[in-house]
């Protein structure tokens, strides 16, 4: 498939699944919120924009990032956790700070364009997976190489939001792809479902990944 054709199917399917989302029936587990600073997970925790960030995720999940942590030991690698369980407060300071961003980089365009690139890839402060708890944005570091793995469109930790990180994006090189394939496999291992548009972004619990798993409802809700 060409760069085109893909990325008008991966749009195509994003609109379906915002579509469903309204109609997935939610019978929340209330599995609590627990920091993975306080676990003794072998991580990396990217520091965030947000004070005092504590890195909650759904008690369910630590025992599959904890797996997806071991796996990764063993191959002299690093699970980098970018983001997890965020308030709608939080969302909101996000999409402030990559609009001040872009707009210093791109002083040209105008502020409709700019917000149009950043809904692409940052849900409005509402409709974030990440209120739930069951969303938990990745990469990986590696130790021998000492640096953050390349994942098509990041420089270490910084990732430039365009097209290209769209999952099986075609037009990346043949080592980005691989390291995607191994993100995106550790983590589909453990039940998790990787976001349409964002490969380092993976869901589970929540009403996308019971879209995309076809389950007949959602486990988490948001937390606020």
């Amino acid at each position: 498939m060409n760069v085109q054709a893909y990325c008008e199917a991966v749009e195509t399917k994003d609109l379906q699944h915002k579509l469903l989302v309204p109609a997935i029936w939610i019978r929340e587990n209330h599995s609590p919120l627990t920091s993975l600073m306080k676990t003794s997970l072998n991580l990396i925790l990217e520091p965030s924009i947000s004070e005092d960030y504590q890195y909650l995720i759904r008690e369910d999940i630590i025992r599959k990032v904890d797996r997806i942590s071991k796996q990764l030991d063993r191959q002299n690698k690093i699970l980098i956790i970018r983001s997890a369980w965020r308030s709608f407060e939080h969302q909101r300071l996000l999409w402030e700070t990559k609009f001040a961003s872009l707009k210093k980089k791109y002083p040209e365009r105008s502020d409709e364009d700019i917000k149009k690139i950043i809904s692409y890839f940052i849900a409005p402060p509402t409709k974030s997976m990440h209120a739930t708890g069951g969303a938990v944005d990745a990469l990986i570091y590696d130790k021998i190489k000492d640096c953050v793995m390349d994942f098509g469109t990041n420089k270490g930790l910084e990732i430039d939001l365009s097209k290209k990180c769209y999952p099986y994006h075609p037009g990346i090189s043949l080592e980005a792809k691989k390291n995607r394939a191994l993100l995106i496999g550790l983590f589909e291992e453990e039940d998790f479902v990787c976001d349409i548009k964002e490969y380092w972004h993976f869901d589970y619990g929540n009403v996308v990944w019971a879209i995309k798993k076809e389950k007949e409802y959602a486990i988490y809700g948001p937390v606020n």
